[in-house]
């Protein structure tokens, strides 16, 4: 989905323009991921399991640009993305329709600025504004700061997967599941 950038003010008073991915963002992208993954513990994959090429990635950005009920925003300041979000739907079937995922991750010399707020507050109002009525969320099990976030953003706890993440050293985390009514 397309939609119109906005500009924000860090609490460190510099600039940050929230905007949709291109496919031009591909190679930085891919850095991005393979960066936040290495920076914390609490994100769905290892820096190594990011595989995509520029090509694959151009690709899919092109195609979220292009329909109608996914999103996909960079935060980008000094012309370095700092961080995305998105939202997707939970599924095709009538009875959750209604619904969408939210992801989002930041660099960690971008958090406690506002980016994560902002962020979130974006994809509410796309959300909205493309129909969903519900917006849904994961994350692990220890991850404090985003839960703190995620409250803060009217997101509420509604239950848990049991050991549902398994690193590789034979660990397990529960994901929490949290929602936020759109309606």
């Amino acid at each position: 989905m397309r939609f119109s950038p906005k500009t924000i003010l860090l609490k460190d008073g510099r600039k940050c323009t929230l905007r949709p991915a291109v496919p031009d963002d591909a190679v930085q992208l891919i850095e991005y991921l393979k960066l936040t993954a290495a920076e914390t513990p609490y994100l769905l994959k290892y820096p190594d399991e990011w595989t995509l090429t520029e090509e694959k990635e151009r690709e899919l950005l092109d195609g979220i640009l292009d329909t109608e009920y996914c999103t996909m925003a960079v935060a980008e300041t000094d012309g370095i993305i700092a961080g995305n979000s998105s939202i997707n739907p939970v599924g095709g079937a009538r009875r959750v329709r209604h619904r969408c995922s939210l992801a989002i991750a930041l660099k960690k010399d971008y958090w406690s600025l506002g980016i994560g707020s902002a962020l979130i507050q974006l994809q509410t109002e796309l959300a909205r504004q493309i129909g969903y009525e519900q917006m849904d969320l994961e994350y692990a099990d220890g991850n404090d700061r985003a839960r703190a976030l995620y409250e803060r953003c009217g997101f509420a706890e509604t239950g848990r997967r049991h050991s549902s993440l398994k690193y590789d050293d034979g660990t397990y985390r529960d994901e929490i599941l949290m929602y936020k009514s759109l309606k």
